[in-house]
């Protein structure tokens, strides 16, 4: 039997019997699917496919569990790797003959690479971690997948090097840096397991998927998630200096993207991605989205920084004007509110809303009537 279920397993280029060809299926009787025959806009599946299908449902319909169901469950995921169904039936007769889960990831491992989008995949992977409770290994597989190979280099025959162009992840695949699958996945592992040494190198990792690319949201996202969503860590029980880390985070102005990073009371402050990613690039709506929410998030007046806004909602001074009043050479550096950087494209309309929620938020503690921004109000009516 054994032989006959690896044949099943064969890659997809080789030619392999139907179903009902097979010997080891000869005591079943496939279903048809049953469209009533008078529909509308028929699905032209393939025959393979709707073989498959066939026997896929007599052993649903008799509730067959057995070693030779994986097969069959691989091959139709491999040709539709949305099936809920089928994942889901695959996931019960694992459990049900006591297959070797660790085996289990393996296969889905080698099926990952280009079915990131495929949520049935990530939801089958969740599963088997509910037995195999391994978080490290999978927090790997998912730090791999999001993270792009560094750009390879290779030589013309002149000897000029030339770029290559397809980035490509830790696993082989496609980059998809920003993929929600991927990352809901990862939040969900830290969560689920949520010990401290699995903490450990959340931030660092989300400052390099942001050193490689600052307007990934989904990047933006974790660190919200990690830093304010699902408790305090080790040395970030002086809320106050978080929020005054994470603020800096914003603002601090690093026009080469580097990172400046201080110790101070086992907690890095840093210095550089989200004012830096504003005084760089302004119209990155994914730095001013997390500031919001670190300001909502702790409660701070939006007008703490609106001497830092100010200059965003301005058009790029004029270079002569700008260093008018300076001794030659010089120039004021405000590290507390970085200002735009030379090439940053002015006016922005982020800055300009971001000063009008102040405004409302001023008017509004004026009058003594409620202080949330008009754009979050509007926001939520819509």
């Amino acid at each position: 039997m054994n032989e006959l279920i690896e044949s099943r397993c064969r890659k997809q280029s080789e030619p392999t019997p139907t179903y009902s060809e097979d010997p080891l299926w000869s005591d079943v009787t496939p279903i048809p699917q049953d469209d009533a025959g008078n529909e509308l806009a028929p699905i032209l599946y393939k025959q393979d496919y709707k073989d498959a299908m066939g026997y896929f449902r007599a052993i649903v319909k008799a509730e067959e569990y057995s070693e030779r169901v994986l097969p069959l469950t691989e091959h139709l995921i491999r040709l539709n790797p949305a099936h809920y169904s089928v994942w889901q039936y695959r996931y019960q007769t694992l459990l049900r003959i006591n297959a070797p889960l660790d085996k289990e990831v393996l296969l889905i491992n080698s099926m990952m690479g280009q079915n990131l989008k495929t949520y049935q995949i990530w939801h089958h992977r969740r599963l088997l971690q509910t037995h195999l409770r391994d978080p490290f290994a999978e927090l790997m597989f998912i730090t791999k997948a999001l993270r792009p190979e560094p750009h390879r280099h290779t030589s013309s025959d002149e000897g000029e090097e030339k770029e290559e162009p397809a980035r490509k992840n830790g696993h082989g695949g496609p980059v998809d840096t920003k993929n929600y699958h991927t990352w809901a996945y990862r939040q969900w592992l830290l969560a689920e397991f949520n010990s401290p040494e699995l903490w450990a190198g959340e931030l660092e990792f989300v400052e390099e998927m942001l050193r490689d690319d600052l307007r990934n949201n989904s990047a933006w996202h974790h660190r919200f998630f990690v830093v304010w969503e699902n408790g305090i860590r080790e040395g970030e029980a002086d809320r106050e200096q978080v929020l005054r880390r994470e603020i800096e985070y914003v603002q601090s102005n690093d026009e080469d993207n580097s990172f400046v990073k201080i110790e101070a009371t086992n907690t890095l402050l840093h210095s550089s991605i989200t004012k830096e990613s504003i005084s760089v690039a302004p119209n990155n709506a994914s730095a001013w989205n997390y500031l919001r929410g670190v300001l909502q998030k702790s409660g701070t007046p939006f007008e703490t920084l609106e001497t830092f806004v100010t200059p965003y909602t301005r058009p790029q001074p004029n270079q002569a004007t700008s260093t008018s009043n300076l001794d030659q050479g010089e120039e004021t550096i405000d590290l507390e509110n970085p200002a735009p950087s030379k090439t940053a494209s002015l006016p922005c309309p982020l800055a300009i809303e971001f000063l009008a929620d102040i405004y409302v938020e001023k008017a509004a503690g004026a009058k003594g009537v409620d202080k949330t921004p008009a754009t979050k109000k509007a926001s939520e009516v819509g």
